[in-house]
């Protein structure tokens, strides 16, 4: 499509100019032209004339009809003009139409080129989801360890993995404890405490201690593997949306050829002679599509422009159509509507117990751990050293601080009393047995998500949190932002399922992630809006990426996106009125090739400054 498109636009401009502008309508300039339009006609065009051939036999009219048989009409007629002006047979012909065949296979050619590569790249997310497995594994063998290939791992195998490997496939921790970053399934950024018993998936990340695994699946039965089964279903179920101009070719193209022939027989009737089929081939060359060839391409150039200025990146024009009766938009949690990141919500210290020393005393404990968690609380004050630091996997972590023992962890481990009342991961600290107080850790709401949500209200837009997070958590999540619907608790698959059961129920979905866990959703919803700090796998699933990663730009791409699909609409209907308008007068015999060509300029000139208006559209 790109080679034909290329070869289409370097030989259409000197069409266009010598055909069109004075001074450069040197003698014998029509043969040129000629030679210059038929290899546009007959092979980059031939996309069009193959899919008008096959709609035919299927009694059916497309864009593509209508083109093939404007181009064809044009093409056809001008070779008719030249032959008789060749042969001296008509002095008073010399009405060539080129240009016309030339230039609007040029732009239909860009509209289509611009939809194909969006397809292209949509099975980006496939291949950027499966690229997060593993390559190697360490498996054991009568005791020793051996380098393999992730290929040719077993299940019943016993394998090793070290602190910061990712786990090698899904299976049962057998030896060992740690902590998993399992963000990759969960979506949220507190790592997950495994001991022998529990289970592990594949491509989640071993952060601490050594575990030793035995596999319970491989390859395609992962759940990594069914992650990208449901990504690859999601997006086939995705119904495409049927350009605007097809339909309206449907009756179009039918229409114009009945009026076509309609014109031939009248003209034979009253005046027999060339005039008739001069007529008649006029009502088929001026439906042809030279401004609606324009109407699609530039104001998708345009609005994905104006789009890149505001940090939206548009993917291809099959979205646009969804948005402007999208009435629902799920909302993940972890990195869309909160940071993403651990942050210290509060510091509550024991009667009698000054807050600065909980915690002077809690970050020094927790600065030598690399759990989440326990960098945010290293943060809370200037670290004094530790010594004898051992971390207890499950429980939380211990050393000694200036001469005293000091623990922190899970209240239930340090005995202290745990807070109901706080959202979050709730650290007790202990000094020498005597408990000092809690510190809560949580992933903060963004500063925009509040009004973001409030403007997706304004747009009439039904927010729902849809989370992976518990159901407490959600919720005080949701109170705070304005989100009365949730979704808690729910797995990349469930994810999935509660946005087709929202399509099937009738709404038309958004949905707006930014992880491994959404690739799926993403993929499955009408518009599929992903976080540009997200992953590489939400962002190939997307339809619209906001490089920014704040929700608010998420009410800016409703807009865009609406503002654009308005703008095509009214490139369309002015396209097609002009043609309306156009073909009773060639008709009747009344359109001569000057005026023709000055409707036909018009028309385009017309589209294209619609088209740049979206340029002044503002957040």
């Amino acid at each position: 499509m790109r080679r034909r498109l290329i070869v289409a636009a370097i030989l259409s401009l000197p069409t266009l100019a010598i055909s069109m502008v004075p001074g450069l309508d040197f003698p014998g300039w029509p043969w040129v032209a000629l030679a210059l339009t038929t290899p546009v006609v007959l092979w980059c065009a031939w996309p069009f004339h193959w899919s008008a051939g096959l709609n035919a036999r299927h009694g059916a009219a497309t864009m593509d009809t209508l083109v093939s048989l404007g181009v064809g009409a044009a093409y056809v007629w001008s070779l008719v003009e030249l032959w008789m002006g060749a042969t001296g047979e008509g002095v008073e012909h010399g009405h060539y139409y080129f240009e016309t065949a030339a230039v609007v296979t040029t732009f239909i050619l860009a509209g289509h080129y611009l939809e194909a590569n969006a397809k292209r790249r949509s099975s980006a997310a496939l291949r950027a989801l499966m690229d997060l497995g593993a390559k190697q594994v360490t498996v054991l063998r009568d005791g020793r360890e051996v380098p393999t290939a992730i290929e040719e791992l077993q299940v019943g195998d016993t394998f090793v993995v070290r602190p910061g490997e990712k786990v090698a496939t899904d299976g049962e921790v057998i030896e060992g404890r740690s902590a998993v970053d399992a963000s990759m399934l969960t979506g949220e950024s507190v790592p997950v405490d495994v001991v022998a018993g529990d289970t592990v998936t594949g491509a989640t990340v071993n952060q601490s201690g050594r575990l030793v695994v035995r596999a319970t699946a491989v390859g395609q039965d992962t759940q990594l593997a069914q992650m990208a089964r449901l990504v690859e279903e999601a997006q086939e179920g995705k119904a495409e949306v049927q350009r605007l101009a097809d339909r309206i070719s449907a009756w179009f193209v039918p229409g114009v050829m009945v009026l076509s022939l309609l014109t031939l027989l009248a003209w034979l009737l009253l005046a027999p002679g060339v005039a008739a089929f001069e007529a008649a081939v006029a009502v088929l060359i001026i439906a042809c599509p030279c401004a609606l060839g324009l109407a699609t391409p530039t104001a998708l150039m345009v609005g994905t422009g104006r789009g890149a200025q505001l940090g939206i990146l548009i993917k291809g024009p099959q979205i646009l159509e969804s948005t402007r009766t999208i009435d629902t938009v799920v909302l993940d949690k972890t990195g869309t509507v909160t940071t993403g990141s651990m942050e210290v919500t509060h510091v509550d210290p024991a009667p009698d117990v000054a807050e600065e020393d909980l915690r002077l005393l809690a970050a020094s404990v927790e600065a030598p751990s690399e759990h989440p968690v326990a960098r945010a609380i290293a943060t809370l004050a200037e670290p004094l050293p530790a010594t004898d630091f051992r971390n207890h996997p499950g429980h939380g972590v211990e050393g000694v601080v200036d001469g005293h023992v000091v623990r922190a962890g899970r209240p239930a481990w340090i005995g202290a009393e745990d807070r109901p009342d706080r959202v979050g991961t709730v650290v007790a600290v202990s000094r020498d047995g005597e408990v000092l107080g809690t510190v809560t850790v949580s992933d903060r709401v963004k500063d925009s998500s509040r009004q973001a949500v409030a403007d997706l209200r304004a747009l009439g837009l039904e927010p729902i949190l849809l989370t992976g997070d518990n159901e407490r958590v959600a919720r005080a999540v949701a109170a705070e932002v304005g989100i009365d619907h949730v979704h808690a608790g729910v797995t990349p698959a469930d994810k999935l399922r509660v946005v087709r059961e929202l399509r099937d129920g009738g709404r038309v979905v958004a949905m707006v992630g930014d992880g491994v866990n959404d690739a799926a959703a993403l993929a499955g919803s009408d518009l599929g809006i992903a976080m540009g700090t997200g992953t590489d796998v939400a962002i190939a699933a997307s339809d619209l990426t906001l490089v920014q990663g704040d929700l608010a730009t998420a009410v800016t791409a409703v807009r865009l996106s609406r503002a654009t699909l308005r703008t095509i609409k009214g490139n369309l209907f002015w396209a097609f009125a002009y043609n309306v308008a156009a073909i009773p007068l060639a008709a009747l015999g009344l359109l001569s090739p000057m005026i023709a060509g000055f409707a036909m300029a018009a028309s385009s000139v017309l589209v294209v400054t619609n088209s740049l208006r979206l340029r002044r559209f503002g957040r």
